[in-house]
Order: structure tokens, then C-alpha cells, then sequence
């Protein structure tokens, strides 16, 4: 059997037949649906707990069952907030707070707690907790962004002007999403190290 003659390539010759995929990217380019064709779920391995950044317009679940109030300690230094369990809290009043939990997202789909401090014992509810609370209960009916106005010592509120497209909540219950911010976050006795540290004793 005789070897078939392969036909030399003159380099100097152009090949029109080859496409290029980069004069054109669209053939490279990831489709917005790509997640639905290829059967991908988007995994929640992390809740920010913060507040709104001052340039995100967000919006806040309006499920009730997607809010809810805890006693928490706020470490300012760390920016951190823990959870503090009902049997342990009484021990610990002089350091809790009383905070709304918001179920709150970006519109670049970021999933977050926002934490809204409650009005202490007395009733007294200063400003920049009462202007937050009111941000939280506008974003549950349209997009919203919340900027510091130190002069007038509370939050400004700016409603979007556009026409934005309802935001995407993922479909884990409250208390999943709980568990993913705060799995390390809970002060469960007095023996916590943050208790230790809020003490002296650490």
C-alpha cells in the first residue's frame, strides 16, 4: 500500500478558513445563562454581617420570617458581632445590644445581615439607629442607599430614580443563612473568650 503524498504549506500563503475567535469574541464570551444551561447553583459559604456600604443601593427582604431580634455583643475594634444565647444574655446585660438581624442584599447580588440596633431599656432610640431602622423598612419595597451625614448625626436616604430589577433571594430559610454568619459568633456561656476578653480576664 502506498503512503498517501501530503501537499507542502506555503507560509506565505494566507488560510482564510480558520476562524478567529478572537476578532469576534462572542464565541468566547460567558452567557448570562450559564449557570441555568450547565445546571450550576451558586453555594452560600459566607454572610457578611455590616451594615449597607454608602455607595450599594440595596434592598432588604420583606418576609418577616427573613428578620428577626437577638442580644449581641459588638466588638467595634474587630467590626464583629456575635450572637448571644437567651440563657447567657441576663449575665451579660451591660454588654448586649438589642439588634434587628435584616436578610439584606447588594445589587451585585451579595447576600449580607444587616444589624439595626434596637432602642435600649429606657425606650431612647438615638438618631442614627432610628434613621437606620427606617432605611431597613424603606428596602423592603424598592432599592435604597444610606449615607452618614455627621452634621445632622443620622443617616441620609436616597431612593434609586431608575427602574431596577427585583433582586434574586437565594432559597436557604433565616435560619441557614444564621448558621453560615455566625457559626463561629455564638457566646453560648461566660467562659467565651469574648466574654474573657470584655473581663480582662484574656
Amino acid at each position: 500500500m502506498t503512503e498517501p503524498k501530503l501537499k507542502a504549506v506555503d507560509p506565505n500563503v494566507e488560510i482564510t478558513n480558520i476562524k478567529d475567535h478572537f476578532a469576534d469574541l462572542s464565541s468566547l464570551r460567558l452567557s448570562q445563562s450559564f449557570e441555568e444551561t450547565c445546571g450550576v447553583k451558586k453555594l452560600i459559604t459566607t454572610v457578611p454581617v455590616r451594615k449597607p456600604n454608602q455607595q450599594d443601593f440595596v434592598r432588604v427582604h420583606p418576609d418577616v420570617s427573613y428578620r428577626e431580634k437577638f442580644p449581641a455583643i459588638e466588638l467595634k475594634d474587630d467590626r464583629e458581632l456575635y450572637l448571644v444565647t437567651a440563657e447567657v444574655a441576663p449575665e451579660l446585660a451591660s454588654e448586649c445590644i438589642p439588634a434587628t438581624l435584616y436578610t439584606a442584599i447588594s445589587r451585585q447580588g451579595v447576600l449580607f445581615f444587616w444589624p439595626v440596633r434596637l432602642p435600649g431599656p429606657d425606650g431612647r432610640w438615638n438618631e442614627w439607629h432610628r434613621s437606620a431602622a427606617e432605611a431597613a423598612e424603606l428596602a423592603m419595597r424598592g432599592w435604597i442607599r444610606m449615607k452618614a451625614n455627621m452634621s445632622l448625626r443620622a443617616y441620609e436616604i436616597f431612593a434609586a430614580e431608575g427602574v431596577m430589577q427585583e433582586p434574586a433571594w437565594p432559597d436557604k430559610p433565616f435560619n441557614e443563612l444564621l448558621r453560615v454568619a455566625f457559626r463561629d459568633r455564638i457566646v453560648d456561656s461566660l467562659n467565651h473568650p469574648v466574654v474573657q476578653r470584655l473581663r480582662g480576664l484574656a
